[in-house]
């Protein structure tokens, strides 16, 4: 089994070539540490091959974001990442991705324990049919994080505050997360995964189904998360990959077409086929 010690200012914006702004503090230099690494990863369905030799670093503590058109691969990349592909029968993973320097693939893994160092957030946000309390609660009681009462009320605590929740709901604890306004339950679902003190949070499109102020907070979290967490996003808005990533990684085809710095990728991409898309003439 993998041991879990070891997998655990108003001045103007730089534009891109669709003159939207790219997300300010953007990493201008190669990252020094690598949390995440795929080597040749591919990724078949049968018969249907999702992926082709993916070679991708994920720095520590800075956004990801994965763009590129509907069907190109981008979030059978991100399943990969905690295993959820394992899932789906006909899926077939080849190739080596290490979390931490440990290869997640390998036979000695525990997916369980895997899982709770790489959260995931969904498109849709899916709180458990349970208490507000309990859907943050969920995960710290089935690891065995909390010894007691207090100590598991001072993680829910802890993980609403950082999930930007907490004064919301800190008076209704005991009604049901579904209770809760869109985005509000998505903020509660990021609260969930952080719970367990993740490495890793995985995040599939997680504003496409909320209106633009919920996103805008959503947006803001991400940015305070990514000092404690590597993040990892997949999202069809060029713009929010523009706000909010460090780096950017386009996908096309099943294939890793160019990577880099979004500030670079946004502004001169190198490949004419990234051009083609963040300007909008393909997607």
């Amino acid at each position: 089994m993998v041991n879990p010690m070891n997998l655990q200012s108003h001045s103007p914006m730089p534009t891109g070539i669709t003159g939207f702004p790219i997300a300010a503090g953007a990493s201008t230099e190669v990252a020094q540490n690598i949390r995440i690494t795929a080597k040749d990863v591919s990724v078949s369905y049968g018969d249907l091959r999702a992926l082709k030799s993916i070679d991708l670093d994920i720095a520590e503590n800075r956004v990801t974001a994965l763009i590129g058109p509907s069907g190109c691969g981008k979030s059978t990349f991100l399943r990969c990442i905690n295993r959820m592909n394992d899932l789906i029968p006909s899926c077939q993973v080849s190739g080596e991705i290490k979390l931490s320097g440990h290869d997640i693939y390998g036979p000695e893994v525990d997916v369980e324990v895997l899982r709770r160092h790489v959260g995931m957030v969904f498109q849709k946000p899916n709180p458990f049919p349970k208490t507000i309390y309990d859907n943050v609660a969920y995960g710290p009681r089935i690891h065995g994080l909390a010894g007691s009462k207090g100590e598991l009320d001072a993680i829910v605590e802890k993980s609403l505050k950082r999930a930007g929740l907490f004064d919301e709901v800190k008076d209704r604890l005991d009604r049901l997360g579904t209770s809760l306004s869109g985005g509000q339950q998505q903020r509660l679902c990021i609260a969930r995964a952080i719970a367990i003190e993740p490495e890793v949070i995985l995040m599939d499109e997680p504003c496409s189904a909320l209106d633009p102020i919920a996103t805008a907070k959503i947006e803001e979290l991400i940015d305070e998360l990514k000092q404690r967490y590597t993040i990892v996003i997949v999202t069809h808005s060029m713009q929010q990959a523009a706000r909010v990533s460090d780096y950017t990684a386009y996908f096309h085809l099943g294939e890793l077409v160019e990577r880099g710095d979004t500030n670079r990728i946004f502004t001169s991409p190198q490949h004419a086929k990234t051009e083609a898309y963040i300007s909008g003439r393909i997607g």
